[in-house]
């Protein structure tokens, strides 16, 4: 991005995803709480901390 490359989109993923596959629909991680009745989507505390760290160093700070 400092040198100019677009970036229009960010992917989360990480190795926790794996134990999160394992876990079936037992345990939740991840940046977004799904209601799987009615695929309302809701941003965790953790997206809404990662969103404000991304858009913190899009601004340079």
């Amino acid at each position: 991005m400092e040198a100019g490359a677009p970036l229009t989109a960010f992917f989360v993923w990480s190795f926790l995803d794996n134990f999160e596959w394992n876990e079936g629909f037992g345990r939740r991680f991840g940046l977004v709480w799904v209601d799987f009745s009615t695929q309302q989507r809701v941003i965790k505390d953790s997206g809404l901390w990662l969103r404000e760290r991304l858009r913190a160093r899009s601004r340079g700070m």
